[in-house]
């Protein structure tokens, strides 16, 4: 697994932690690779009943590594294998998954926050989705799940326009359940993952599975956008929305 992804089991509870603060949390090919193989693995796991994902102090997940995008882009990739690997598990995941975020949740950083069953965010927590804004589109099935989950205005604000939402906003939409203080997002996010684990399995995965509906519709769609990522990807507008902002950042 990658040094930048910690994988703890606390008793029935399974923590996966984005690890990688100097660059506030932006996911590579080989965090993709060890956050799916530590979700995966729980359906092979009885003894986990239920997933916590958490990020670092401040920042959540501030998005896909920018430079891998530019590198696919200048391959004629897409998302790649690792990103679709991390997205087919979260939406093929058996086990109810609790998101604890303080601060910046960007891309998808936000958009992983759909396919968790409830989320705790601190009160200094930002949700941006700037896809658009890059000349690509949404991804991790947030075409779909955003509507469902906040209506289709709404959703088309946040992942079309790029408005973002502060965390009373969010809670206000649906996105999060709880909003608190930073230092008390993950104890919080622990005693939901505690409660829910301890609560009859069987149960769980049933009720779940008829809130969630079918998970192949979920995957689908994530394959569906998938394919427009990579054509757009190598259109004119990302490649000068990827140029503007590399030159900004020298």
């Amino acid at each position: 697994m990658s040094g930048q992804v910690s994988v703890l089991d606390d008793g029935a509870v399974r923590i996966v932690r984005m690890n990688r603060p100097e660059k506030k949390n932006a996911l590579t090919g080989s965090m993709y690779e060890a956050m799916a193989a530590a979700i995966a693995a729980t359906k092979t796991t009885p003894s986990i009943r239920c997933i916590v994902i958490a990020g670092q102090p401040g920042a959540f997940c501030a998005g896909n590594d920018l430079d891998e995008f530019r590198k696919a882009a200048d391959e004629g990739e897409g998302l790649g294998e690792p990103v679709l690997r991390f997205l087919h598990a979260l939406a093929y995941c058996e086990r109810p998954m609790v998101a604890a975020v303080d601060g910046l949740a960007i891309g998808v950083g936000t958009t992983m926050l759909m396919h968790c069953d409830y989320v705790v965010a601190s009160s200094a927590s930002r949700f941006t989705t700037p896809f658009v804004g890059l000349g690509l589109v949404p991804e991790a099935a947030s075409s779909l799940l955003a509507p469902r989950l906040m209506g289709p205005r709404r959703a088309f604000a946040m992942l079309v326009m790029g408005e973002p939402l502060d965390a009373d906003r969010a809670l206000a939409l649906g996105l999060v359940n709880k909003v608190t203080e930073s230092a008390e997002v993950e104890p919080q996010a622990l005693a939901a993952a505690q409660k829910i684990a301890s609560l009859p399995a069987e149960a769980v995965l049933a009720a779940r599975r008829l809130i969630r509906g079918d998970p192949g519709e979920i995957a689908d769609r994530i394959d569906e956008e998938a394919d427009f990522f990579r054509d757009r990807l190598q259109s004119p507008e990302a490649q000068a929305a990827f140029a503007s902002f590399f030159a900004r950042k020298k």
